[in-house]
């Protein structure tokens, strides 16, 4: 299953670089997003090095999940395929 980096999780004041909320296809409702807590997420940088990441909550009611990644995660991976495993 593939998905879309949305954006970073932030709050007013702080930016969480390994934090990302993630946007699914076909997802619409949060009780389908609660369904793929603990998957695990694969994001390859252009270099082909795999950041890798685990789905912690849903985001909203409308089908976003968060992901809490390994390592930060870059700028560049805004707008970007993951696979979900």
């Amino acid at each position: 299953m593939e998905a879309v980096i949305v954006n970073f999780r932030s709050s007013r004041t702080r930016q969480k670089d390994n934090h990302m909320i993630l946007d699914i296809p076909g997802n619409d409702s949060k009780e389908k997003a609660e369904n793929l807590v603990g998957k695990k997420v694969v994001w390859k940088s252009p270099a082909g090095r795999p950041i890798n990441g685990k789905i912690a909550s849903a985001h909203g009611n409308k089908g976003a999940v968060r992901v809490i990644f390994e390592k930060g995660m870059p700028g560049q991976s805004l707008g970007t395929k993951v696979s979900i495993e």
